[in-house]
This record gives C-alpha cells, structure tokens and sequence, in this order.
C-alpha cells in the first residue's frame, strides 16, 4: 500500500513540474523584463496572446507622466511599414491599443518611449502577439484537467514496473481513455473554438502541439496492444510513457495555428478584381 502511495506521488509531482513547465516554455506566455530608462528602472510585461473580441491592451508602468510612449506595430511575417500609434498616460501607465485580429492573426509590436531629446525601443526584440477566438471557459478547463490527467495516468503507468506484481492492464486501458479524450476529443474542439479548425496537424498541417499528441497516442495504443497480447508489454508500457512526457516537454502551442496575411491579401486583391 505504501509502495503504491508513494509511486502515486512521484508521479504527480512530475505531472506537476511538467504543468508549470508548459505553462512558462511556450510563445505564448507574457514576456517579462527589466529596462533603464532616463535613470529610472521599468518593468514590463508583454502579453503574447490575445483571445476573444475586441482589441489588445498594452499597459507599461512608468510612473512619470513627463514619458511618452508610442506603440509601434505591424503584421507578422510581412513588408508592412510599423504603424505608430500614440500611448496615454493615465494612473502611472502608458496605455495603447492593437487592432483585433483574426484568430490566428499575428503581430508585432514594441513601444518606443521618449523624454526630452531621449528616446529608446522597449523591448530590445519585437514582441510577437496571436490572436484567436474566444474559447468558453467551462470546455478549456476540462481540456486541462482531461489532458494533464493523461500525462498524469502515463506516468503512473510507465511506473508500474517498480511493484513486485505490475498489473498493466487497467491502468493502460485508462490512460488511452484519458488521452483520446483530452487530445483528439476536447483538443480539437478548443482548436475550433481558437483558431477556427478542428486540427491542423498531420496531414493537414505542421501544428506541433497535435502532432506530438498524435504520435504520444499512437505509442499509447501500441502499449495497448503489448499489454493485451504480449506475455511481457513492460517494455513498450515505459516506451509509450516516455514518449508523452517527450512530447510534454516540447513548448506548448509552438509551430502552431498562423494565419498568412499575404495569402489574405492575394484573396482580398481576387475578390476586388472579380467585383
């Protein structure tokens, strides 16, 4: 019983470590950082995504009304000129706006802040900012809990093998269960919600978060095979397991849904021709 308790608990602590790995490796969490400008020390926090309607606010505290700010951005990936646009002051933050995109749209973005003659860009590198749609709260909390009970499921599987008596069997059955269902279930039903389309991964695609869980499952109904068919399935049980926390640990979200505003462009100068 103690033995099983504690394999329990190992398990869920490297769940844990993975979640929060997940949560600050991927381009989509907030950049932040330090700056000196004008004798003066300033914090920021870059957001790197954006979901639902309306426009992205951009806050920088400053703490000193005689600082300008302009919000420079343009769209990724093009021969766009940076479209300036003038930041408020109001309660020790520069406040701007990026226009809303569509889901998938990306741009870049970087305020330039001036003070008398001074000037300086902050940050040092364009920040790169995704837009997509608004996901309901209720589906996105089930996805996470669902998909990050898979790993933790996975990982208390491929650990089995520390007990005297392994029993495989049931403990696969569930971790296939739990991974089809957060993965190819709920996952493409948030995509949609997000990005517009069920997956956009193999064949149709590049997007790294549903190939690597399209591979993690196919490892997984390969452990499924072994535990129901083969005499000893330990190894492929740890094989599928590894191969999960493999793709755990690529960044969350990277190669993922981008919208091709030169392929929008082309079809908006079509459409203009036709009319």
């Amino acid at each position: 019983m103690t033995r099983s308790i504690l394999i329990w608990l190992f398990a869920f602590l490297i769940t844990a470590a993975l979640a929060v790995y997940q949560r600050i490796s991927g381009p989509t969490y907030p950049i932040t950082g330090q700056k000196e400008f004008y004798g003066s020390r300033i914090d920021y926090v870059f957001n790197r995504s954006h979901g639902g309607e309306g426009n992205s606010i951009v806050k920088l505290r400053v703490n000193d009304n005689s600082i300008n700010g302009i919000l420079e951005w343009k769209r990724y990936k093009t021969s766009d000129d940076w479209t300036q646009i003038q930041m408020n002051y109001s309660d020790g933050y520069l406040i701007g706006e990026l226009p809303h995109q569509p889901p998938a749209g990306k741009l870049l973005y970087r305020i330039l802040l001036l003070k008398n003659s001074y000037s300086e860009v902050i940050p040092d590198q364009p920040v790169i900012i995704r837009f997509k749609g608004d996901v309901p709260a209720v589906i996105l909390i089930i996805h996470v809990i669902v998909i990050f009970g898979a790993m933790l499921l996975s990982t208390r599987t491929g650990l089995e093998f520390l007990k005297p008596n392994p029993n495989y069997k049931r403990l696969t059955i569930i971790t296939v269960v739990f991974l089809i269902l957060g993965g190819m279930i709920l996952g493409p039903i948030v995509q949609k919600y997000a990005f517009g389309v069920y997956w956009s991964g193999f064949p149709f695609g590049t997007d790294l978060t549903d190939n690597k869980t399209l591979i993690a499952l196919i490892g997984w109904l390969i452990a499924l095979i072994a535990v129901l068919k083969a005499e000893k399935p330990r190894f492929w049980v740890i094989f599928a397991s590894l191969l999960l926390l493999v793709a755990f640990l690529i960044p969350h979200s990277l190669f993922g849904s981008e919208l091709d505003y030169n392929e929008l462009d082309k079809q908006k100068q079509e459409l203009q021709i036709q009319k």
